[in-house]
């Protein structure tokens, strides 16, 4: 077993991922043929919400592959582009479904056509000391300085913290994402798509393991109002799940074997809390998902299959960038 991952990370770059795009849409194809076969059968109403649910997860694996494809192909500037994209309709999304007033249009302005491009410039262009403060610092003081100024006071604290708690999601934890890509390992030149793909890859896993422990161990959940998916156990086993899958795909990454375990947990550790923590945020708006009052991706929404790598991309990108003590 050792000298078959020794023999797949001495292959080079392109044969890396024509093998790994075989496994993975592979095994994608053949997860989605045992749904199709699943759902022509005649299933009770709990078995077809959990089919419904699955085939909802499948989906997102599906996406991540495709988002892992574009960026491969476009490159860094490309995928930097492709995100920023993504940030733009997740925003809108969450915008759609907060209570806001006129006097916070010149605050909405300002997060769209000023904090998100510049974020992702930033990203573009390198400047990581500042991208990672941005938003916290910078943005996060001039959105309520731009809202007092329209001189609304009417529940002035709960419409700016909506704001900056939609910018924190969509722009500032995505943007950690191509952000990967630019990361400069010594001796893995052309490789940083693997990182992304690596991130996505294990953030999907845990969230699949996750939904699917707590199905089997049925324990108490930890806060039914908000998930009854939920709970430690559950949350161990996606965790652990994704440090599995990260510890066989080290090849494709700089990582060796026990790094990729461990940022593979972190990474999938910090996904399904932040799906946690966006459930919390939808019952708050009273919907299931993001998509319901939005046109912009359908029934099932954006925030929905994005919503782990929203949390998993920024903890995961400083832990690498902290271990491997990468100046950049």
């Amino acid at each position: 077993m050792t000298a078959l991952f020794k023999s797949l990370k001495a292959l080079s770059v392109e044969q890396q991922v024509a093998l790994l795009f075989v496994i993975l849409f592979g095994l994608l194809l053949i997860a989605t043929v045992l749904a199709v076969m699943v759902s022509v059968r005649e299933l009770a109403p709990v078995q077809r919400e959990r089919h419904q649910r699955y085939k909802r997860d499948l989906s997102a694996v599906w996406i991540s592959a495709a988002v892992f494809w574009l960026a491969w192909i476009s490159g860094a500037f490309g995928a930097t582009l492709l995100f920023t994209l993504i940030s733009f309709l997740a925003l809108r999304e969450f915008i759609t479904l907060m209570h806001t007033r006129r006097g916070d249009h010149r605050s909405l302005l300002l997060a769209f056509f000023v904090v998100l491009p510049l974020q992702y410039l930033l990203v573009g262009s390198r400047s990581f000391d500042l991208f990672t403060v941005f938003i916290p610092v910078y943005a996060f003081l001039a959105i309520p300085v731009v809202g007092a100024l329209a001189g609304d006071p009417q529940r002035f604290l709960e419409r700016n913290a909506k704001i900056q708690w939609g910018i924190m999601v969509s722009v500032y934890g995505l943007s950690h994402a191509p952000a990967l890509l630019l990361l400069d390992f010594p001796h893995y030149a052309g490789g940083g798509a693997f990182l992304l793909f690596f991130l996505v890859f294990v953030a999907a896993t845990a969230q699949l393991a996750q939904e699917a422990a707590s199905r089997r161990l049925r324990r108490r959940p930890i806060a039914r109002q908000i998930s009854r998916s939920f709970s430690w156990p559950a949350w161990l086993v996606g965790a652990f799940a994704a440090a599995l899958v990260g510890a066989l795909l080290y090849w494709i990454t700089p990582f060796k074997v026990g790094q990729a375990l461990v940022m593979a947990f972190i990474a999938g550790a910090s996904g399904t809390l932040g799906e946690f923590v966006m459930k919390a945020l939808k019952r708050d708006a009273g919907v299931h998902h993001w998509g319901n009052r939005s046109t912009v991706t359908g029934a099932v929404g954006l925030l929905d299959r994005v919503a782990p790598l929203c949390f998993a991309a920024p903890v995961f990108f400083h832990s690498v960038r902290w271990y491997f003590k990468l100046n950049l």
